[in-house]
């Protein structure tokens, strides 16, 4: 036991440092700052655990099949899961994408991330790999995903413009950022969809489709990247959930319709 324990501990370590190329970074790893991106005008919720619930009670609602059917994900395919945590959604969507496609699991809590890469090792998830993230960049290889997910976790970026601007370069041409979070406000560990729409929409992704999704404990939205990526400077933020930009307006105002 004491062998199997030490193999997948190195095997685990040689995961992590192996998708950077380099050695493993921690929580204090620096990245260079931006000044020219908005402040959140909102509160920023905590990160109080790194499981929203347990995997069984999840499965009983097909939680991740659902989210995973409507974000039409297909073998193949090359998905980040941003806020891995213990890894629900990583384990489920290396399923999903099979041996040619890849799932790459982020988080920016270094003790998350060893367990999950040990987890990974375990259950021998051959087409998956682990990054450790920073708060305001999810350090993702640019034009390399099809679909980014974000599960019960935008509540907790503290920088969302600065952080989505650094997202979108990781997409495909085709590529997708899925969203699932509760609608309440940040502080109560969700984000209200017009605040959603807003913030998205203030970085240049276009809403694709949003609806209910009772079995995550909220909402679903699906956004692409529309048009040039804005310089930080032309960034404005969203104010109490009310538009705060043209895009934003023009978002909307199609959903209305």
């Amino acid at each position: 036991m004491i062998r199997i324990a030490r193999a997948l501990g190195i095997a685990a370590t040689l995961l992590l440092a192996a998708c950077d190329g380099g050695p493993i970074a921690t929580r204090d790893a620096k990245q260079e700052p931006h000044t020219g991106f908005p402040a959140a005008d909102r509160p920023v919720a905590t990160i109080v655990s790194a499981r929203w619930s347990t995997e069984e009670a999840r499965d009983r609602l097909n939680e991740a099949g659902q989210v995973m059917n409507l974000a039409r994900i297909q073998p193949g395919m090359t998905v980040a899961d941003i806020g891995a945590g213990e890894g629900y959604y990583t384990i489920r969507l290396a399923q999903r994408v099979g041996d040619k496609g890849r799932v790459v699991a982020e988080d920016i809590v270094p003790d998350t991330i060893e367990k999950l890469a040990t987890r990974v090792v375990r259950e021998r998830l051959n087409n998956v790999s682990v990054r450790l993230g920073l708060p305001a960049d999810p350090r993702l290889p640019e034009a390399s995903f099809h679909r980014v997910l974000m599960v019960h976790m935008y509540h907790e970026i503290e920088s969302p413009y600065e952080f989505l601007w650094r997202l979108r370069p990781s997409l495909t041409p085709d590529g997708q950022v899925v969203v699932v979070d509760a609608n309440r406000p940040t502080e109560h560990h969700g984000t209200p969809p017009e605040l959603l729409k807003c913030e998205f929409a203030a970085v240049g992704y276009a809403l694709v489709a949003m609806r209910p999704m009772p079995s995550a404990g909220g909402y679903l939205a699906i956004f692409k990247a529309e048009g040039e990526r804005p310089e930080p400077s032309a960034i404005r933020a969203c104010r109490t959930g009310k538009t705060a930009t043209p895009a934003a307006m023009a978002t909307q105002s199609k959903q209305s319709e």
